[in-house]
């Protein structure tokens, strides 16, 4: 069954595995299917502008990165989400529709997370930085790095085998401490803004009509929007400047999303082909 790609906004170019990510995350997470049909996943994707071969070479490379698993049945290959792959794709929705982009809601906390690691430990501190990164920390200094509110990092420490060479505070800054002035020394505020900026800018502009197919569109919103979010801190909105644009941004996500989410929904289910047990 051929699809034709939807009329989302042209904008950055998005792997396919985030957008099969957002497939999984949104039409097989929270319906609790089974393995999906290899070629139920080949006719959504189409939707979004992936190609087949690109669709089968995520598949095989997610599989082997132990995020799917592969079942089959007959002739028909099936592929069901691992506990991994679920864990992140509940965490993903945590962030889409429950925690947002804007933190109104910051108590003045942060969490201090100080390491010292032997000058041959590179891929170690590579490691430890990129998740650092991805909980939403920012380098204060080079073995000093901060995230606002209270973050439990114990289970990152335990899984890299850090828990010696880490030490974690949660602390509030003293009134001398230009909290603004650390935040923009500290994170990549220009960079971070523009991304949102430029979501708002393409995105808002989309009709919301009944023509195009909603939900190529969706997973294209969908996977954009994480994209940004994931490597957004949720920095105090009242420590930001009056016009950050994630505000807007986050308004012409919903508005999106929240018209496409029945029409995509009805098409996901009559193209999508699960096995009955998980």
């Amino acid at each position: 069954m051929t699809s034709p790609v939807e009329e989302a906004p042209t904008g950055p170019q998005l792997r396919p595995q985030a957008l099969m990510f957002a497939f999984f995350g949104g039409y097989v997470l929270e319906e609790r299917l089974g393995p999906v049909y290899s070629g139920s996943i080949i006719d959504v994707l189409a939707r979004a502008g992936v190609g087949e071969h690109a669709v089968r070479s995520t598949l095989t490379r997610m599989v082997n990165q132990g995020l799917l698993r592969r079942r089959r049945q007959g002739r028909r290959m099936h592929f069901g989400l691992t506990a991994p792959a679920a864990e992140i794709l509940w965490d993903g929705k945590k962030r889409l529709w429950e925690t947002g982009a804007v933190n109104d809601d910051w108590d003045g906390t942060w969490t201090l997370l100080g390491f010292s690691l032997p000058e041959s430990w590179q891929r170690q501190r590579h490691d430890l930085r990129s998740r650092l990164t991805w909980s939403g920390f920012g380098a204060l200094y080079s073995g000093l790095w901060i995230a606002p509110g209270d973050i439990d990092v114990s289970s990152l420490v335990s899984e890299l085998g850090l828990a010696a060479h880490v030490k974690v505070f949660h602390a509030t800054a003293d009134e001398a401490t230009d909290i603004g002035l650390m935040i923009r020394d500290t994170w990549d505020l220009g960079g971070l803004g523009a991304r949102y900026a430029d979501f708002d800018q393409r995105w808002s502009t989309w009709p919301g009509t009944a023509s195009g197919d909603p939900l190529g569109t969706r997973l294209r919103l969908i996977s954009e929007w994480l994209g940004i979010i994931r490597t957004d801190p949720r920095l105090p909105a009242r420590h930001l400047p009056a016009d950050w644009p994630a505000r807007p941004a986050q308004e012409t996500f919903r508005r999106i999303a929240d018209h496409t989410e029945a029409p995509a929904r009805r098409l996901a289910g009559e193209l999508v082909d699960s096995l009955l047990d998980a």
